[in-house]
């Protein structure tokens, strides 16, 4: 079964064509980071126009990629919720048509719950229980998944998501957007404990996350230096800041493992992709005796192959699928999570 993915919750455009839920066919992203990168993150409206640019193109080379047309896919998959409501609609309108012209099934997808499905798609021995820390500029969650498509939220930002503190560094530091993949790069060449940022939450007996107060302690240290006329060490403020939200991220982590008594955790979402991230769980992980899973860089960050691949799921039981006049951000079949 081939079902054609259509993701376009944020600022990528993207489309991939999945065979059975395992076997990428293709997998087409078209960032708009220099479109949002001169105001340090994105415009919503700038993002809209983008997409509407995009999604044909993208849509006809995942097509061409995978060396199909239309006639070849089974089903549509797209993402529903939650997200920037008209870059959602976008890819819901160009899904609902195809699915209308073609009379494919099609099935509204939470975007979270296709993130915890990246490593479905290349882990084949994966297997629930779990938990999987689903972390991006967007979300920071918790999620205990007893089950495929069975979900218990254990915690999440209460605040400003880990890669939203990363955007919001780096802008403030001057050093360009996106952030994470910025500070990841600089934080390699200083001292992680130069500077001693709190770790927001991290003893809190809830498994909630924090990251605004994380954020003015850069603020905050940044002046004093300037008002005491010191140099501003840049690489210094990007090692410790990162250091902090790794510690906080991975002892939590840590933490709702033990509680739903599992071996097992997951990574997703983009910030996964953080090189220091994976190799402080790969450390934590071992030392305890944890089995730790996350995607390829490629499917850490937003894309349409987790969407198809979550498809799949649903639709090869066909009890799954949604109306043409499903709407963006209602849940409907996807999960509560």
């Amino acid at each position: 079964m081939r079902i054609l993915g259509i993701e376009t919750s944020c600022d990528e455009t993207a489309a991939s064509v999945v065979e059975d839920g395992r076997r990428m066919l293709s997998n087409v992203v078209a960032s708009q980071i220099s479109v949002h990168a001169k105001f340090g993150g994105v415009v919503p409206e700038l993002a809209s126009r983008q997409h509407i640019q995009n999604i044909i193109p993208v849509i006809s080379k995942a097509l061409s990629d995978a060396g199909l047309s239309l006639n070849d896919i089974d089903g549509l998959a797209v993402t529903l919720c939650p997200g920037l409501i008209g870059s959602l609609l976008i890819g819901i309108s160009v899904a609902k048509s195809l699915a209308y012209t073609r009379n494919l099934p099609i099935v509204g997808l939470d975007h979270v719950e296709g993130h915890i499905y990246a490593n479905f798609l290349e882990h084949e021995e994966l297997t629930p229980p779990f938990v999987s820390l689903v972390v991006s500029g967007g979300h920071t969650n918790l999620i205990y998944v007893a089950e495929k498509r069975k979900y218990e939220k254990l915690g999440q930002t209460l605040d400003d998501a880990a890669g939203e503190a990363y955007d919001k560094v780096a802008k403030l530091l001057n050093l360009g957007y996106p952030g994470g993949p910025i500070i990841d790069k600089m934080s390699k060449e200083g001292n992680p404990e130069a500077i001693s940022f709190p770790r927001p939450m991290l003893n809190d007996p809830s498994l909630n996350f924090s990251f605004s107060g994380l954020k003015t302690s850069v603020l905050n240290y940044v002046m004093k230096q300037k008002e005491a006329g010191n140099p501003i060490n840049p690489v210094n403020i990007a090692a410790s800041f990162q250091a902090a939200v790794v510690d906080v991220l991975v002892e939590k982590t840590l933490k709702a493992a033990e509680l739903k008594n599992v071996k097992v955790i997951t990574l997703a979402g983009g910030v996964a992709a953080n090189s220091q991230l994976r190799k402080r769980f790969t450390q934590r992980c071992q030392e305890l005796g944890y089995s730790l899973y996350y995607p390829s860089i490629i499917l850490c960050t937003d894309n349409a192959a987790m969407i198809a691949a979550l498809g799949y799921e649903l639709l090869s039981k066909g009890d799954c699928k949604l109306s043409l006049d499903m709407d963006v951000n209602k849940k409907g079949f996807a999960k509560e999570i």
